[in-house]
């Protein structure tokens, strides 16, 4: 009842239910009553009451009712329970005040329960000692308050001594240059100095405040003083880890002094950054790597995670020597202990980027280190958190995952983490994990840059998850459809995965089409007008086939309210949100193009600097070549191609000298002058021995007209008129020299038709004359 009546009061005053006289007069006669109560759980609920009063009380109010009592209940004669109360009240009332108030009305209180025979009542006024000081100013705090701290911090009692050492700490900023050097250096390191000999309960404090005190102290310091108070943090650090460092092998250490050790070094892994930060990261690797290494290895879990829970500060610290911990990184990775990995995991991802960079700031463009065993590291601890029990950091880790694919490379995720994305999704037991599996698998093909890839992952999306066997991968599908509409463009989403969500309207089981139906809004959201028409049709035969075989009943009754919904999505919705979902959209769409430009730019850098390295490695071999080899080479380099051209010429005028024996007068393909005058000349020949200079002087000229043909051919996108009939001789050429047989059988019949002699002679001597002019025209054009 007493509590309850404490805090009552308390609310009635801080809400101002009532009026401040009115609390005054009788609400805060109740409280300072009640401060006087034989239980002590009951009176201390009083004075925190009290205590949160004295905010919203004025300060006539407080110097009437409170401070007037509180010079009686100060004295030796009152218990000590009133008397520890009055110096918390002192405390209090001291930010209240004007300096001057506070100097001559509450200092001589002070300074009398600072003197206290109970070392219960010297400890916790001097815990209040810093809010005198505030009150009181800078300009008195020197003549006042210093020397009651020296004093206070040579006492017999530990903690007194302590609170003393916690009340510097906290007043370092008020304490000017002069007395940092002469008074508060040299008292801090007798503190330690005694703390680290005989009194292991205040060096858990010391450890714990040690990082504060070098940094306020850090300005005045010496060289000397700086390095002595690093060398006595590293031996904080391995304090209790003598025996296995072999310094004193045989020493074994009782287990309450071995737990008191462990909390000084978990104290130390809590205030490393700090202590980087005050022996200067530039000698990190000099200074406190030793220390840094000691203490990701400790035998006690619990430095271990403090370690692993400020990691990513002392990732920012280092900045470009961030390489010196990638070491300890992959150890962390690796360690026995999950709770280590769950420390790990709260700036997991910050933590990875800033050490695969070199400092220029996180992304892609910073992405320029390569942690050793890092990815070994990761796939390792996925394993282990999916090994245990605790499916919470497993879905935390797979959460974090997300980061990879600015971390490692495209070609390490889909051969590392991808197949056990899918491995997770279709097997795991755990909803959560499955989902938070499914939506990094959707972060992995977002961020793939390899179109190979993509087509792949969604194809074994569509094949294990839309198309599994289990009714349990396809509700996951729709899961999936879920992330991927948050993750994707409308375009992107309807092109790969609405068609196939639609179509387990026809699925067996009646969760996956419930599931669907409630999708449906989300998933006409999706279509675009009128691009878009013929997939907002399919979804609309969807749902009538729902509204008229659909069966089961809570289906029908999910199907009917999504009809409705759907109908009212166009009319109920504002504009300012349908513009700006509309705006998030074309950024999306943005970001997915621009994936592709910078694949197809990469794969075009890379084919340029194959083809640079091949054309380097051709002009090294030809250097290496002598110039009497390169001309002997290319001797018979010419001989080989005249006599494999005079060949050719050969097999083209048996071919002339076939079809002028197969041409028949009416022919309408002989339109090329050319071409027939060649034609009737190579058959026109009547011995083989004869006529063979002349006949070689044709061919010669032949392949020359040829070679022209050819080249003419090449250099212009179309082929003239001169070309083409090049081209399909060389074809026909080809075919029936490859049959002689044939060849001979095809003369012979022609000849046989074509033996009425005067119009054969009248053919030969049209041909002679036509094939004189033309040779002559192209002899004067050549």
């Amino acid at each position: 009842m007493q509590l309850a009546a404490a805090g009552s009061f308390l609310t009635l005053l801080q809400d101002d239910i009532v009026l401040i006289q009115t609390h005054t007069h009788s609400i805060l006669q109740i409280v300072l009553l009640n401060l006087d109560h034989r239980d002590t759980v009951v009176s201390n609920a009083w004075l925190e009451t009290l205590l949160s009063a004295i905010d919203a009380l004025p300060k006539e109010t407080i110097r009437q009712e409170i401070l007037s009592p509180l010079v009686s209940k100060a004295q030796l004669s009152q218990s000590l329970q009133a008397r520890l109360a009055s110096c918390r009240i002192l405390g209090k009332v001291a930010c209240k005040f004007e300096s001057p108030i506070v100097k001559k009305d509450l200092l001589p209180l002070v300074r009398s329960l600072c003197q206290d025979v109970e070392y219960e009542v010297r400890s916790c006024m001097c815990r209040q000692l810093e809010n005198i000081a505030r009150g009181i100013g800078l300009d008195h705090t020197k003549a006042a308050v210093l020397p009651e701290l020296v004093e206070l911090a040579r006492d017999e009692g530990s903690t007194v001594r302590l609170a003393a050492f916690d009340t510097i700490i906290n007043l370092l900023e008020m304490f000017d240059s002069d007395d940092r050097t002469r008074v508060i250096f040299p008292l801090v390191k007798t503190f330690c100095e005694k703390c680290f000999k005989a009194d292991e309960a205040v060096l858990a404090s010391l450890s714990f405040q040690y990082g504060k005190l070098c940094h306020g102290l850090s300005a005045s310091f010496t060289e000397e003083q700086h390095l002595w108070f690093l060398e006595f943090y590293k031996k904080l650090c391995v304090l209790g880890l003598q025996h296995e460092n072999g310094h004193s092998d045989n020493q074994v250490y009782p287990l309450e002094l071995e737990s008191k050790y462990a909390l000084v070094r978990r104290n130390c892994a809590y205030n490393f950054p700090a202590m980087v930060l005050f022996a200067d990261p530039n000698h990190f690797l000099t200074e406190l790597y030793p220390t840094f290494s000691s203490l990701c290895h400790d035998p006690e879990i619990t430095v271990r995670r403090t370690m692993a829970e400020g990691f990513h500060e002392i990732v920012k610290l280092l900045g470009p020597n961030v390489h010196f911990i990638h070491k300890e990184l992959v150890v962390l990775l690796q360690d026995d202990s999950l709770e280590v990995l769950d420390a790990l995991l709260s700036h997991l991802q910050e933590t990875l980027e800033l050490a695969t960079s070199r400092g220029e700031g996180p992304g892609p463009e910073s992405k320029q280190l390569i942690v050793p065993e890092l990815v070994p590291a990761l796939a390792a601890a996925e394993q282990k958190a999916a090994l245990s029990l605790r499916w919470r950091v497993h879905e935390r880790l797979l959460q974090r995952y997300a980061c990879l694919p600015r971390v490692v490379s495209a070609d390490q995720i889909y051969f590392r983490f991808l197949q056990r994305m899918f491995a997770i999704v279709t097997t795991n037991n755990v909803l959560p994990v499955q989902r938070e599996a499914a939506r990094t698998l959707c972060m992995f093909l977002r961020y793939n840059r390899k179109q190979e890839q993509r087509q792949e992952i969604i194809g074994k999306v569509l094949q294990e998850l839309a198309q599994g066997r289990s009714y349990w991968n396809r509700l996951r599908y729709l899961d999936l459809c879920e992330i991927a509409m948050e993750l994707f463009s409308k375009a992107y989403f309807c092109k790969h995965f609405l068609i196939q969500a639609l179509e387990l309207v026809n699925d067996p089981v009646a969760n996956v089409r419930y599931k669907l139906c409630h999708m449906l809004p989300r998933l006409r959201s999706t279509i675009r007008l009128p691009a878009d028409k013929h997939l907002l049709q399919q979804l609309e035969f969807c749902v009538r086939k729902l509204l008229c075989r659909e069966k089961d009943k809570d289906v029908v009754a999910t199907v009917r309210k999504t009809v409705l919904e759907l109908d009212k999505m166009d009319i109920t919705e504002p504009y300012h949100k349908r513009h700006e979902r509309d705006l998030l959209d074309q950024k999306k769409e943005k970001e997915e193009t621009l994936l592709l430009e910078m694949e197809q730019l990469e794969r075009q850098q890379s084919e340029a600097k194959l083809t640079s390295e091949k054309h380097t490695e051709k002009k090294r071999r030809d250097s290496k070549t002598g110039l009497s080899g390169t001309k002997g080479l290319s001797g018979s380099t010419s001989g080989a191609t005249l006599s494999t051209s005079s060949g050719k010429e050969l097999r083209k005028a048996k071919l002339a000298r076939s079809r002028s024996l197969s041409s028949h007068p009416t022919t309408p393909k002989m339109a090329n002058p050319d071409k027939t005058l060649k034609v009737k000349d190579s058959g026109s020949c009547p011995g083989k021995g004869k006529n063979l200079l002349p006949m070689n002087a044709d061919e010669a000229l032949r392949s020359h007209h040829f070679s022209v043909a050819a080249a003419s051919s090449v250099l212009s996108p179309t082929p003239s008129a001169s070309s083409m009939p090049v081209l399909i001789r060389s074809n026909t050429t080809n075919t029936l020299v490859d049959h002689p047989h044939q060849h001979q059988h095809r003369s012979s019949t022609l000849d046989h038709r074509t033996t009425n002699g005067s119009k054969d002679t009248q053919s030969r001597k049209l041909s002679i004359q036509r094939k004189s002019n033309s040779f002559g025209m192209q002899s004067g054009r050549e």
